[in-house]
């Protein structure tokens, strides 16, 4: 029976993109009395089937690369 890490690791979609390399950002949440405690900010990265070279290729894309690319693809018609 596999590791019950291992499964989890097959459904987590990692914090970075693939195009741009876009990742996980770091800073502080800031209370009133500016008490800071350590948050991070993580990129909306999704599961995506863009062509590339020709080929369709499934990557992990950001929303804002996934975006420019349907920009980019609507404009070579």
């Amino acid at each position: 029976m596999p590791h019950p890490q291992s499964l989890d690791s097959e459904f987590n979609v990692r914090s970075r993109c693939d195009i741009c390399g876009k990742g996980t950002a770091f800073g502080h949440n800031v209370s009133h009395s500016h008490r800071k405690t350590n948050r991070r900010w993580l990129p909306n990265i999704q599961k995506s089937t863009i062509v590339v070279d020709g080929y369709p290729r499934k990557l992990q894309v950001c929303t804002r690369c996934m975006r420019t690319a349907q920009k980019h693809a609507g404009s070579q018609e």
